[in-house]
């Protein structure tokens, strides 16, 4: 076994190798960009190298850096974590040319795998069976739309290069086409520095199962079992489960077996993950099972494999990085309960779980369960990188337990300072058709209205807690000196204080309630003035009304758009003098390694546009001025 590892991620992944690698012994490296100099992946390890300024390019991604520190610090091995430089091949191999151990497959493995159209082709040589679609060389628009054609509608667009989401779309008609492709291009080429896609016969009812692989030098391959991974939003995983519900053992062994005809097929070293989707349609069926991808890497969502399982994953990673042989064989992997993680992200599901940017004013995570995660309470979440806060995993004897478990662990959460999809997950897991088990990738956009509803309301105890707080805070802490105690006490008269409140748009106004009143929830003041209060794994944000900032934001509404979050500007739409619908883009904003398309939100006459394609912005700048009264 080598003695120094350097770990070439950050965040929560990063924290999660740094433990494993110090529970067996081994001295550590961190490596951190500007954004990062602070955060608790650096006060872990033994030693941390800054490799660059924010920027994933110039920091995450600049494999060169990343190889110097190792060099530098003595390092003998470089684990790559999930996301950034760990599927890319060039980086494996540079390592191996510093002489340094690539904790990871091959180079060939992972270029094999890398491109999602010759994997395909690769596994159909293979015998292993791919979903309908096109995955070819000729990437002109004219063939790739007279492909989607064929296929017949609706299809999917992806990347050819990468996963999460990026550079995907979902295209229902022809006539979108060709913007969708576009889109997809465009973020595929931010993204992974390659624009080529792939096209895929979309499935209706789909369900995405992967199953873990796990692989030695010695030429042993086994399955470590399937994940369920269908309630993604954004084309994003939220909530993972293994097993996955409704798979009975034949099942599981013929998923297993392909996976392992896959990764043997491209003699594969290490962990990694065979995808599948499946049609949900008429219930799992072998023939309605097919190979999407392989991510030559970990997954984010390893940890419900290790709960089942009870190996450490990350630890087996190192000692194959090191030659050792696995240790179990596949008789002798089976599952033990069932484990459920969620995904605890800085978003805000009521607005299209745009990223939310911010400090962490207040972090209270639960005890109870396992946690992942790479911030602490005071730390900053950035539009530079991915806005995870942490993962929840859950493990119990039955799938109902493990729901349970992880629904009142998220019920315990406190999180104050931006906006979180903590109370998203709480429905989502308490909904009576996930609890039923009957899940597909279109579950969250089929319950949203459910899962993050719109403007319900503040509780009149929320409002009474915030208005008491405030009054407290302000006028003295509340006890037994009659002078002190904000009740507004009259000698004469009947006294009564109010409060006035912006809550979810709408002005409200609170009667203090008297200091003897006890209240359940967490109350903060966050450092703009604005009351946070905490209840059952949701956070109320009360705004004191200030009748100026009402005129400013009514004027603000009506005559431009501003940017919702940090980000870059990379494409415009529109110029002064144009003409736009309601609903027309405007502006292309690329934010937390995604697009989002910002639209007119009524027909109006471009007045100004305030920005330029390559800016990069901070919240609430203005990017587009209308012509007043244009209507």
């Amino acid at each position: 076994m080598f003695h120094t590892l350097l770990i070439a991620n950050r965040g929560e992944i990063a924290c999660r190798i740094l433990r494993t690698a110090r529970s067996m012994g081994l001295a550590t490296v961190a490596v951190y960009s500007d954004a990062d100099a602070g955060a608790l992946h650096v006060a872990m390890a033994d030693r941390a190298v800054r490799i660059g300024p924010p920027p994933a390019r110039e920091s995450y991604l600049d494999a060169d850096a990343i190889v110097a520190a190792a060099k530098a610090t003595g390092a003998e091995a470089v684990h790559p974590g999930y996301g950034f430089l760990s599927e890319n091949a060039d980086f494996a191999e540079a390592c191996a040319a510093a002489g340094l151990i690539f904790v990871g497959p091959p180079a060939a493995a992972i270029r094999a795998m890398g491109l999602k159209d010759r994997a395909k082709a690769l596994m159909e040589k293979a015998g292993v069976p791919v979903v309908p679609g096109y995955h070819g060389a000729e990437q002109s628009d004219a063939v790739l739309k007279s492909e989607a054609d064929k296929i017949g509608y609706p299809i999917l667009i992806k990347a050819s290069a990468g996963g999460g989401g990026k550079g995907m779309r979902l295209v229902a008609r022809a006539e979108d086409f060709s913007s969708a492709l576009d889109g997809a291009k465009r973020e595929a080429k931010s993204a992974f520095g390659d624009d080529r896609v792939l096209i895929e016969k979309y499935v209706s009812r789909p369900r995405h199962i992967e199953v873990q692989i796990f692989a030695d030098t010695q030429g042993n391959t086994v399955h470590l079992l399937e994940r369920d991974c269908s309630l993604q939003r954004r084309h994003q995983k939220v909530i993972e489960e293994a097993p996955a519900p409704g798979l009975g053992k034949a099942m599981r062994d013929h998923i297993g077996a392909v996976a392992v005809k896959a990764a043997r097929a491209v003699d594969y070293v290490g962990a990694g993950t065979v995808e599948f989707i499946a049609d949900a349609s008429q219930g799992l069926q072998h023939d309605r099972i097919w190979f999407m991808e392989m991510n030559t890497r970990l997954q984010v969502e390893h940890p419900v494999t290790e709960a089942i399982t009870g190996f450490d994953l990350v630890e087996w990673q190192l000692r194959v990085a090191a030659g050792e042989a696995l240790a179990w064989k596949q008789s002798e992997i089976r599952p033990k309960g069932h484990a459920i993680e969620a995904r605890l992200y800085a978003e805000d599901p009521q607005n299209g779980f745009l990223p939310s940017t911010g400090t962490l004013e207040r972090l209270v995570l639960p005890a109870d369960v396992r946690v992942d995660t790479g911030v602490r309470q005071g730390d900053a979440v950035t539009a530079y990188y991915d806005p995870m806060i942490a993962k929840v995993i859950a493990h119990d004897a039955t799938r109902e337990g493990a729901i349970a478990k992880l629904a009142a662990a998220l019920s315990k959460t406190e999180i104050a300072g931006l906006h979180t999809n903590n109370a998203f997950l709480i429905r989502a897991l308490r909904h009576r058709a996930f609890i039923a088990g009957e899940i597909d990738t279109g579950f969250i956009a089929g319950h949203i209205g459910e899962l993050a509803p719109q403007d319900t309301g503040v509780p009149e105890h929320i409002l009474a807690a915030a208005a008491r707080y405030l009054v407290s805070s302000h006028d003295g802490q509340d006890g037994d000196d009659p002078w002190s105690v904000a009740d507004s006490f009259r000698l004469a008269g009947e006294a009564r204080r109010n409060v006035d409140f912006i809550a979810n748009g709408k002005r409200v106004t609170v009667a203090v309630p008297k200091p003897s009143r006890e209240f359940g929830a967490s109350v903060l003041q966050l450092a703009n003035g604005d009351i946070a209060v905490m209840e059952n794994g949701e956070t109320f944000v009360l705004h004191l009304r200030n009748p100026l900032e009402e005129a400013d934001a009514a004027s603000a509404a009506v005559d431009s758009i501003v940017a919702p979050m940090p980000g870059k500007v990379i494409q415009i739409f529109v110029k002064a003098g144009d003409s736009v619908p309601k609903g027309a883009p405007l502006v292309v904003l690329e934010a937390m390694k995604m697009e989002h398309t910002l639209a007119a939100p009524h027909d109006a006459v471009i007045a100004s546009v305030d920005a330029m394609v390559g800016d990069q912005i901070t919240e609430g700048t203005v990017l587009v001025h209308f012509v007043e009264d244009a209507a």
